[in-house]
């Protein structure tokens, strides 16, 4: 098959969550099909070693100028307030260029393509040339349910602010959400409960589930012992929901463990931490920012801590634990979407005391750290490879009625 994936950054290499699933995704079908991306890409030649990592798997890669990573927060703040004025939300406001627009009906017009999978609804805004008698079918990719995620941020703790711009948003976001709903031959979500916010709403939609995967390889517990008193938060700290869940842990949760274990260390790592978590830093905290590696880092760690109170979809930190066989706390949001038996494969808890008593656990039992790690890194293996995620995404290829090659890839599949 020909695949165009159509996407607001180049995929390689993953530096945060949603990289590594289009990176994932991407080297997987290319194994089989040949992969096309249209993105946006850094100007000036900054994005010139992306390109080159995408393209070790990517057949052709078109890009814009346009970095959508690096709005300036002057600039996002005068966005969102253009988007209180109108009727489109600040996410689609801030994807939208009329040359990307252009880029993507000149290949829609000059290939055919078999599918073209668009990531994220906000990309899903633009216009989708279907060409007769043998259109691509046309796939979305919601790595969340964006309007689902901003509605929690509006319902939870947090500034005024904040709340308010929220509110107002999420009513958008799901608008702009049921309108490509529509508009597309089918939905790909990333756990089940964002398939039934879906079908509440429209129900008539063609959906598949293909969770967040994790590379179980390159991912897997490795010789060297663990630090026996170090926890681990790991993930992009500039994004809301990580900042709020590592801030009240910080707050609220952290000075219980340490007043047990005064021992304990706490290692945030993750990119673009923001003054208030660097403000945190201590003897018993260190905020590293950007890591190339994160293995390293999930090595050591006896604990990995997922105290988030904000988020949608399922989260890249949690199955990247559970292939290093590591023990994991996490809130039930936290943990939402995976497939995880609390105490068999992770230790879940909403409360502040009742997540430190749950990591101190874990800290004082190396026999209790290696059972829900070994338990984790099988239920990772079995269910969360990347592998498995690509042979559903191309069971629902086929289901669409991707033209003529449905035959083609079923043979594919059965010789697989």
């Amino acid at each position: 098959m020909r695949i165009l994936f159509v996407t607001p950054y180049l995929p390689s290499p993953p530096r945060f969550g949603a990289q590594r699933r289009l990176d994932g995704l991407m080297r997987g079908l290319s194994a089989r099909h040949e992969v096309s991306l249209l993105s946006f890409a850094r100007p000036g030649g900054a994005d010139d070693d992306a390109l080159a990592a995408t393209l070790e798997y990517a057949r052709t890669v078109v890009t814009v100028p346009y970095d959508v990573l690096d709005v300036d927060v002057g600039q996002k703040r005068l966005l969102q307030l253009r988007s209180l004025a109108s009727r489109h939300s600040f996410e689609t406001l801030l994807m939208r260029r009329p040359e990307f627009q252009s880029k993507l009906a000149e290949l829609l017009t000059s290939t055919a393509y078999d599918v073209v999978q668009v990531e994220f609804s906000q990309m899903g805004s633009y216009q989708l040339l279907r060409r007769e008698p043998r259109a691509p079918i046309f796939v979305l990719d919601e790595h969340n349910i964006e309007y689902d995620l901003t509605r929690r941020t509006a319902q939870a703790p947090g500034s005024l602010a904040r709340k308010l711009y929220s509110a107002a948003n999420w009513r958008k976001l799901r608008g702009e959400e049921r309108s490509a709903w529509q508009r597309f031959d089918g939905v790909v979500l990333t756990s089940e409960r964002d398939a039934e916010l879906l079908h509440r709403d429209m129900p008539a939609v063609r959906t598949m589930v293909v969770p967040n995967g994790v590379d179980v390889d390159a991912f897997q517990p490795g010789t060297a012992p663990r630090d026996p008193a170090t926890l681990l938060f790991l993930g992009a700290i500039n994004y809301y929901p990580n900042t709020d869940g590592i801030l009240h842990f910080l707050d609220n949760t952290w000075p219980l463990i340490l007043e047990a274990r005064p021992d304990a260390r706490l290692q945030i790592v993750g990119m673009a931490p923001p003054p208030a978590v660097l403000s945190r830093r201590s003897d018993n905290v260190e905020v590293t920012g950007f890591v190339d590696d994160p293995v390293p880092y999930l090595a050591r760690a006896t604990v990995v801590v997922v105290p988030l109170r904000i988020g949608g979809g399922t989260r890249f930190k949690v199955v990247e634990a559970m292939a290093m066989g590591k023990a994991i706390v996490s809130t039930r949001l936290g943990a939402e979407g995976i497939e995880i038996t609390p105490e068999t494969h992770a230790l879940l808890c909403d409360d502040s005391p009742g997540f430190a008593a749950a990591v101190l656990r874990v800290l004082n039992d190396a026999e209790l750290a290696d059972r829900l790690g070994g338990a984790a890194r099988q239920l990772a293996v079995e269910r969360y490879g990347w592998q498995a995620a690509v042979e559903r995404l191309e069971r629902f290829y086929a289901e669409l009625g991707c033209a003529d090659s449905r035959v083609r890839l079923r043979q594919q599949l059965e010789v697989a």
